[in-house]
């Protein structure tokens, strides 16, 4: 049996997503489709540029595929045809969920909103630990998508009393003109976007995104390139960047860190990355410790030890972040968001529910502090 074919028989459409997600838009067996693979050839690439009739380089992320006629790219997403360069996944979703958008995590962001939520096949990275690999690691003819244009996006998140549009859960990157149609359809009609990303973009891209993005949260995986090579064949450089480039464009950002058993939890080098985001982005960009479990191709490592999340928690305040939080481990008082003023919990989370809101017009209940952040 191909892989097509016990998809097909089992219903899993959206895999890697969590079964206690609220699936709203169900890929179903009666309304999905296999996208062949010259059926898929229906949106010109951005960012490319062509070196002969047959050649083409993609510009999009720092890989800058070079490509003839029958390749594709690094991502999956992408082929050229007769000197151009055409993106495979337009309008062509494999995942449509509605979340609580603390699970992106954003948690300075219109706290205990809905977010509805959209991903394509194909990713730029090989991170060796993805939970969504099974949409992220596959080519397009892989998975099973539905046909959901700009227009229909909006139309669904308006439907559904959604305030925002989420690019997420494989690589919103790779699915660029898709994302960016969308996003532009949705700002018109007053919705915002929201972009989780591992960051690896270009400048010229990221800047044309940025003008149309409202929040972000960028996946900071490491603060060496070694760690970038060997475990998610990216660019550390070009992620830092991509944190500048939004938080100088005034995108409301914030940033996660899965902190790994023995590769990226030195505690020297999560104190490294701290004071980066400090002196780079502001000592108020919120940062998220989150908890690893095995999956993928590192089922051989253990969970993160709670007090490794907590120590990192610890670095980060000691020089200077205001929020700090920990993730993964629902229930933890870390969770919660703390005026760096009085100290006192001013928005208490279980998971992805709000037990509780003190935030009054972006300042603090009980001292005033304001609060940075998107709170209505």
């Amino acid at each position: 049996m191909t892989r097509k074919d016990f998809l097909k028989r089992t219903g899993l459409v959206c895999l890697g997503i969590a079964a206690s997600q609220e699936v709203i838009y169900l890929l179903s067996r009666a309304n999905a489709f296999a996208a062949k693979t010259e059926g898929l050839y229906i949106h010109e690439a951005s960012f490319y540029k062509r070196i002969d009739e047959k050649t083409v380089q993609c510009q999009l992320c720092p890989r800058g595929c070079t490509l003839s006629n029958g390749q594709r790219s690094f991502c999956k997403a992408r082929e050229p045809k007769e000197g151009k360069l055409y993106s495979l996944v337009y309008g062509l979703p494999c995942a449509v969920h509605i979340d609580p958008i603390e699970k992106k995590p954003l948690f300075h962001f219109l706290p205990g909103t809905p977010i509805f939520s959209i991903a394509t096949a194909g990713c730029n990275f090989r991170c060796k630990y993805c939970q969504n690999w099974q949409i992220s690691q596959f080519p397009p003819e892989e998975t099973y998508n539905e046909k959901l244009l700009p227009e229909d996006v909006v139309k669904q998140t308006i439907k559904n009393g959604c305030p925002s549009i989420a690019y997420t859960y494989s690589e919103p990157s790779i699915f660029y003109e898709y994302m960016l149609d969308t996003a532009k359809l949705a700002k018109s009609k007053g919705l915002r976007n929201m972009y989780h990303s591992n960051g690896s973009l270009n400048q010229a891209p990221i800047e044309e995104l940025s003008m149309y993005l409202d929040a972000a949260d960028i996946d900071l995986k490491g603060f060496t390139q070694d760690f970038y090579t060997e475990v998610c064949a990216g660019y550390l450089d070009t992620v830092l960047n991509t944190l500048k480039t939004l938080h100088r464009n005034k995108v409301w950002l914030e940033i996660t860190n899965l902190v790994i058993p023995t590769l990226n939890d030195d505690s020297d080098k999560i104190k490294e990355m701290c004071v980066w985001i400090r002196d780079n982005l502001s000592c108020d960009t919120p940062i998220h410790f989150s908890r690893f479990w095995p999956q993928y191709k590192l089922t051989n490592l253990y969970p993160t030890p709670i007090e490794t999340l907590e120590k990192a928690r610890d670095v980060a305040s000691a020089v200077g972040l205001n929020y700090v939080y920990v993730g993964n481990v629902p229930g933890h008082p870390a969770e919660n968001t703390y005026c760096p003023g009085c100290k006192k919990a001013i928005i208490r989370r279980s998971g992805y529910i709000i037990l509780g809101n003190e935030i009054v017009d972006g300042k603090c209940g009980s001292c005033g502090k304001v609060i940075p952040g998107v709170w209505s």
